[in-house]
């Protein structure tokens, strides 16, 4: 056998995995529209370039969540019923599946492939193989077609997978085919994402929020009659049990399903039952006229480590998607002295689950009525453009389309000065910062105070001595132009918005 790479044959389905990045790049010709991949996911960073340090605060959170960590190699099977308190859990062995056409590109499907597999670890699972197939369209049947649904029922039984995760939303009848054929469970991205979300989520409104999205995409995938199903029917139609054996009319699926609507129609309204608090802190802000700034972004693009550098606020930062899913708010100051509020959201994710929009719909808000959009997008991401199309389109959904957006390209150390070039290109009105290193973090808060609404009124006071609240008011809600001191007091030029310009202009009108 040639020890070139371009001359070695294509390895069986049952032997060791091959790196994802070798196996997703192998002949498209060879595998006759079948391209298949093993090993680890590519999409989350290495150990090495992952962040963590003394800039994002005391991380309190990422000690709790390391408590619980699955563990390969243990079985979940009950050899009796009695050790049902002694199971441990384990690892999810998976097979990823997936369909482009022709007008796709192969890099998009590899893309979106990879990502699966990310999501797939960071749901606590191990991605042992995966396989994508190109046609003109999913076959409505089985999403892979028959011929293709027989190989992916061998690759599972030769790996010993325990799982398929499809990288679309499946159809309710496409699941329980591929069930049917492959023998072992099949779930798809949806599924994935809302498990992720469900793992995370910590607020009453984000776990709310979780459970009503996981509600709308359970109710039409029940399936089942169930034995303790309850048909109306009696006489020979009734099994042969004749007279007496009539059920109450009502199936079991039927009582599932109208348990969920109740449910459901609980979380509407507790999770409405949250908005005055929010609109309570927002009015607050809008009294004292603070501008807001929100951070949005595809997950795991470096949110929440810009706003630790920023302001040191010690939200949660880990090398996994959906890491952070309640929205943080803290306040900073723009270079001339402004005080502003920067907001953390939730990161948003290709083909994100309608559910998950409807359901975080409040949390979005927050971006709706900022003041600016601090638009992140990981600069070292193989396919920015896809990342920025995507929350694009988020945004226009939850009604922020028209608030002003800037775009901050983080990870600024790991990327080469032609990939900048080609990064300007996409955007040339941009900015380039690295949490790590803090690169371009000061460049980001002046654009930040260029950016944000300019005060209307600008005037002159003076202000009496014993006024010092005064002058830290306009230090804190104004732009101070100049400083000058007086024998009557403290005289201010400064720019203001009506609301605060009316308490200087008063309290400088009002004997000493």
């Amino acid at each position: 056998m040639s020890d070139s790479p371009e001359n070695d044959p294509i390895e069986p389905v049952d032997a060791a995995p091959r790196d994802a990045l070798d196996r997703i790049l192998a002949s498209d010709e060879a595998h006759a529209g079948v391209r298949v991949f093993g090993g680890r996911a590519t999409a989350l960073q290495d150990a090495a370039t992952a962040s963590g340090s003394d800039r994002d605060g005391e991380q309190f959170d990422r000690e709790e969540r390391a408590a619980l960590r699955r563990v390969g190699g243990l079985s979940t099977e009950l050899a009796d019923v009695t050790e049902v308190e002694y199971r441990q859990v384990r690892l999810e062995n998976v097979v990823l599946i997936g369909v482009y056409t022709p007008s796709e590109s192969l890099e998009d499907a590899e893309n979106s492939l990879r990502e699966l597999a990310a999501l797939a670890e960071t749901a606590g699972a191990v991605v042992l193989d995966g396989v994508l197939q190109r046609r003109p369209h999913p076959d409505p049947a089985t999403y892979l077609g028959r011929g293709k649904v027989a190989e992916l029922a061998d690759i599972v039984a030769a790996l010993g997978a325990d799982t398929v995760v499809a990288d679309t939303e499946l159809a309710p009848s496409q699941r329980r085919a591929l069930e049917d054929a492959v023998k072992v469970k099949v779930i798809d991205r949806t599924a994935v994402i809302l498990d992720i979300f469900s793992q995370h989520a910590k607020s009453r409104e984000g776990k709310a929020q979780v459970e009503l999205a996981q509600l709308e995409y359970l109710l039409p995938r029940l399936r089942g009659w169930g034995e303790s199903m309850s048909r109306q029917a009696g006489g020979q139609a009734a099994g042969g049990q004749g007279m007496g054996s009539r059920g109450p009319g009502e199936t079991k699926i039927e009582l599932d399903r109208r348990r969920i609507h109740s449910r459901m129609a609980k979380l509407r309204k507790q999770i409405k039952g949250f908005a005055p608090g929010r609109q309570a802190k927002r009015a607050n802000r809008d009294r004292y006229q603070v501008p807001a700034v929100a951070i949005a972004g595809y997950t795991n693009a470096g949110k929440s480590s810009l706003l630790n550098r920023i302001t040191r606020a010690g939200v949660l930062v880990e090398n996994t998607l959906f890491a952070t899913l309640d929205p943080t708010v803290r306040r900073s100051r723009t270079p001339d002295g402004r005080l502003f509020t920067i907001a953390d959201t939730v990161g948003f994710v290709r083909n994100l689950p309608h559910q998950l929009v409807e359901a975080f719909r409040s949390t979005l808000e927050e971006v709706a009525a900022s003041d600016l959009v601090l638009h992140v997008v990981d600069g070292s991401h193989p396919d920015p453009a896809a990342q920025l199309a995507t929350v694009r389109d988020v945004l226009g959904d939850a009604g922020a389309r028209e608030v002003p957006e800037l775009v901050v390209f983080t990870k600024a150390d790991l990327i080469e000065p032609d990939r900048r070039l080609l990064l300007r290109g996409l955007e040339a009105d941009s900015v380039f910062v690295s949490a790590r290193t803090g690169e371009g973090v000061e460049e980001l808060l002046e654009e930040i105070g260029r950016r944000l609404p300019q005060p209307e009124v600008e005037l002159e006071v003076v202000i009496p001595y014993d006024r010092g609240d005064l002058v830290a008011l306009a230090h804190d809600r104004a732009r101070v132009v100049e400083t000058h001191y007086e024998e009557a007091g403290t005289r201010l030029r400064v720019q203001a918005s009506e609301a605060v310009a009316h308490q200087l202009s008063a309290a400088a009108a009002a004997p000493a």
